[in-house]
């Protein structure tokens, strides 16, 4: 049983992810235009600050992930400023033929989200939350808007439990340069 699944690992491991061409999955077309180094400002209802993230294929082309860091300095409504990160990975899920995307903030709370049915991909896609751990009851909505050849908005309108106003955080971001070596 043992030399069973050693077997079936390792093939996994040796087998590409279907539908590969060019290194990237075929599910992937919808988020190449993401792949890379973005820099942006944004506005939240409790001021302004400014963003990088970066997103890249891993796992053998199986999820994306992205790295974001924002900063909002000391301001009116702000008085301590707030550096924020989290991860996102979002990936495919067979069985419910859509994606998924989970978010790991530096707060604690982790977020999944999966695609609306009325996105229309790669120009606009709505991820609404399904869960929220550490912030159950939360409702929110992420909406990546591609605004150019090299840029995009980002919405993330979010109610927090018991509240009745919502927080909007809007990025608008622009592709870094490439580095070509």
């Amino acid at each position: 049983m043992r030399a069973i699944v050693t077997a079936l690992l390792f093939a996994s491991i040796a087998v590409p992810a279907t539908g590969q061409q060019g290194g990237a999955p075929d599910r992937w077309s919808a988020f190449e235009f993401f792949i890379g180094a973005w820099t942006g400002e944004e506005s939240a209802t409790f001021g302004d600050g400014r963003g990088q993230r970066t997103y890249e294929l891993v796992l053998q082309g199986r999820y994306l992930l992205s790295r974001n860091r924002s900063v909002f300095p000391p301001q009116d409504g702000l008085p301590d400023g707030d550096h924020h990160e989290d991860w996102t990975v979002i990936s495919y899920d067979d069985d419910r033929d859509t994606y998924v995307l989970r978010q790991f903030n530096s707060e604690g709370f982790v977020n999944t989200f999966v695609l609306d049915d009325a996105s229309t991909p790669p120009e606009r896609m709505v991820f609404v939350l399904e869960a929220s751990e550490n912030a159950h009851g939360t409702r929110a909505t992420l909406t990546l808007t591609r605004t150019g050849a090299r840029s995009f908005e980002e919405v993330f309108d979010l109610t927090l439990p018991g509240a009745t106003d919502s927080i909007t955080i809007r990025g608008r971001y622009a592709a870094r340069a490439r580095v070509i070596r």
